[in-house]
């Protein structure tokens, strides 16, 4: 199901109110202004002017409102988060529309469907190209922050705080504005409830980073961001980390190595605790 969530014009809202007028429904929510509920399709309009759209034809009906081709837009993904060692990192990016050509001669894309020797190369190029926003959370800091906290939460507040800090440089982030959706939309505010300020116009969307430009850019810069810690953390303690979680023997070996080498408690520096790979040595 996907969901998609920003916020209309009033003369927008009156076009999507006249257009379902035969759907809305009755709703008590008091911060709801309009309820649409059409087939495999829910409209939900705020007072606040936000609009999220949910269901399978969500992307149908959302993309009316949108620009989704060659536009200017705003895009964030996270790495690491599946690796049982390193960080995990956040970047959000604007594309502008000049970027197009560059994104489709050097086939920008999502990180993972790219090996890490382009990732390498090109890495330095898109952050100077792009602007952005790169969030790292440290192994130690992840450890501490996990135990309040699942990894929805700590990624929904890494992507809130990425397009926060874009604005905090003086960028003007484009209202299309889109976050690979890894959690529904109302648990990702619900992780957001006691911050201090909150970004609410994002569009989310599955696999976004192969649809949307700016996710991909922000894929890519996380990965090479990532790639650079890995190595860092290689050559501080003399040896080679394995990335991703599949290799279970290399993993295991690592892990013995740094408790021989350094001790248990060096673990919470290097690697995700809660991983099971971990539970034989704490």
């Amino acid at each position: 199901m996907s969901n998609f969530s920003f916020k209309l014009d009033d003369d927008k809202i009156a076009k999507l109110k006249e257009t379902f007028k035969e759907y809305i429904k009755e709703n008590k929510n008091e911060y709801v202004d309009t309820f649409i509920q059409k087939d495999d399709l829910t409209i939900t309009i705020y007072k606040s002017k936000k609009v999220v759209f949910q269901g399978n034809d969500a992307f149908f009906y959302a993309s009316v409102y949108i620009e989704t081709k060659k536009s200017r837009q705003a895009g964030s993904d996270e790495v690491g988060t599946g690796d049982v060692f390193g960080p995990v990192i956040v970047t959000a990016a604007i594309v502008e529309e000049e970027d197009y050509p560059f994104i489709e001669e050097n086939h920008i894309t999502d990180s993972k469907a790219l090996d890490d020797a382009f990732i390498r190369k090109i890495g330095p190029e898109l952050r100077k190209r792009f602007k952005h926003s790169l969030l790292i959370l440290d192994n130690k800091t992840y450890n501490r922050v996990h135990e309040s906290d699942n990894l929805n939460a700590i990624k929904a507040k890494m992507h809130n705080k990425a397009f926060l800090n874009m604005i905090d440089k003086g960028y003007e982030v484009p209202k299309a504005a889109y976050v690979d959706q890894f959690c529904s939309v109302d648990d990702y505010y619900r992780y957001l409830a006691k911050e201090e300020r909150v970004f609410h116009d994002l569009i989310f969307e599955t696999k976004a980073e192969s649809k949307y430009p700016a996710v991909a850019v922000g894929s890519m810069i996380s990965r090479y961001a990532f790639l650079e810690y890995m190595d860092a953390l290689d050559k501080k303690y003399d040896m080679h980390f394995q990335k991703g979680s599949s290799n279970l023997t290399e993993i295991e070996n690592n892990i013995k190595e740094v408790i021989a080498r350094y001790g248990k408690n060096e673990l919470a520096n290097i690697g995700k605790l809660h991983f099971k790979n971990f539970d034989n040595y704490r």
